[in-house]
């Protein structure tokens, strides 16, 4: 292995969309249907349209950036280069809190799908399966991960058109095709607008894909015009798929009330497809983890890349390609590894303070914009007022009004992870005397 090869760009504006879209994981609209209904009161469909909004205005942010910097990094680059180094470092800090667990959840999750559906085998057994399958298709190669991620998003997006088709029927076949029209998804009498918020907090997840393609420029032909139409595309097609879906899927269970929150999907499959298309739905749920942590797990390998090239992180360790496979493969095996954490965990633990690393990292994107646009940088002062410094305003002050709504215990966790994150810096600069060490971006 050597940290002088580089690279491969290989990837398209469609194999980058998919591969975003293959992160977000299009079914988990309906893995956190029960989560997210209870939490909003039944009004899933605006929880999801709050949120989408606050993305989409993130998303242009990140496409400008991705244009301004095509390279590796993400958030942590974008931060470190239009702001300063510190605040780069701290801003990448929060990005590992999102991406460095997020694969661990995602196998858990399908492990214990696995499990419930196959009780006598031990759930272990499935954690380690997903975490050695997924490591291996991504040892690789990106070329061979996005083969496999275009097989399995077409038969995923299939049975979630499935399932909003038939959940469509059973509305019509109880209500009449007026009942289709209905805005109770939106708007309840009976439900305060704090309840959707709340739910918006929680539905921000489901987006989280959408930045993490901007890891791949290095690897994406043409960077500067491939990216930024693609970060807007997965922004965009993942909010009307989203929407849509929870519309679809609360009119034909209103309310936010189930036998079992955590099953709740199942549940709905079962009363709109009879046993044959719960079986289906099942099963492509776990195909679903497998391709979201395939996405998952390739995303925070490369930033952890990026950082290590830096030298921020142990460059010998982190900052490595492999001669053959051009992929930085001790840092996927550590992804691997602290999957395993998820055979002594359960999904609300693990899960609980995801989001507060990835609105704090999509806040520090747009007033990296609005930094670039106030010191008249070349490629955005051009961009005008309401692109270069209202519209990431509203993102940032979106990202931190849902930052604000996350339960207590995650923002605890989440402020702890950052404090480590000042002290590690602190360690890393000799108290702040010495700025961290700048990356290079040769491509």
């Amino acid at each position: 292995m050597t940290e002088n090869i580089r690279l491969e760009r290989a990837l398209g504006l469609w194999s980058v969309v998919l591969f975003g879209l293959a992160y977000m994981t299009p079914m988990i609209v309906f893995g956190t249907f029960g989560a997210l209904a209870s939490a909003s009161q039944g009004t899933t469909a605006m929880a999801y349209l709050v949120a989408a909004s606050a993305i989409f205005l993130t998303a242009a942010s990140y496409g400008i950036m991705a244009r301004v910097y095509p390279v590796a990094g993400s958030a942590y680059t974008y931060a470190r280069k239009s702001l300063n180094s510190g605040v780069g470092f701290l801003v990448g800090w929060a990005v590992l809190l999102d991406y460095f667990f997020l694969p661990m959840v995602i196998w858990l999750i399908g492990a214990a799908y696995l499990t419930a559906a196959f009780p006598d085998v031990p759930g272990w057994l499935w954690v380690v399966g997903f975490i050695v399958v997924t490591t291996v298709v991504n040892l690789v190669g990106i070329v061979f991960a996005n083969r496999v991620n275009l097989v399995l998003m077409f038969v995923q997006l299939a049975v979630l058109v499935a399932f909003v088709v038939l959940a469509g029927r059973y509305v019509v076949a109880l209500n009449g095709p007026g009942g289709l029209a209905s805005v109770r998804p939106f708007f309840d009498a009976g439900v305060p607008f704090g309840a959707s918020v709340a739910g918006a907090a929680i539905a921000a997840y489901s987006f989280l894909g959408f930045d993490a393609v901007s890891t791949l420029t290095e690897e994406t032909r043409d960077p500067t015009r491939t990216m930024p139409k693609a970060i807007m595309i997965i922004a965009a097609v993942g909010g009307v798929i989203f929407t849509g879906s929870a519309y679809i899927t609360q009119l034909a269970h209103p309310g936010g009330d189930f036998a079992s929150v955590d099953s709740a999907a199942s549940e709905i499959a079962l009363m709109i497809g009879g046993d044959l298309f719960v079986t289906v739905f099942l099963a492509t749920l776990v195909v679903a983890q497998f391709t979201s942590g395939l996405a998952a797990q390739a995303s925070v390998g490369r930033l952890l890349f990026a950082m290590g090239r830096d030298g921020v992180l142990p460059t010998a360790i982190f900052g490595r390609l492999h001669r053959k496979w051009h992929t930085p493969v001790a840092n996927l095996v550590l992804v691997g590894i602290v999957g395993l954490l998820a055979l002594t965990m359960d999904v609300t633990t693990s899960t609980s303070f995801i989001n507060f690393g990835a609105f704090l990292a999509f806040t520090a994107v747009n007033v990296s914009v609005i930094a670039l646009y106030l010191k008249g940088h070349s490629l955005v002062r051009p961009l005008g007022a309401f692109v270069g410094l209202i519209v990431p305003a509203l993102g940032a002050a979106c990202d931190l009004f849902l930052l604000w709504n996350l339960d207590g215990h995650a923002k605890m966790l989440g402020l702890l992870w950052l404090a480590l994150g000042v002290g590690y810096l602190a360690y890393l600069t000799k108290f702040f005397q010495a700025a961290p060490p700048e990356m290079e971006f040769a491509e």
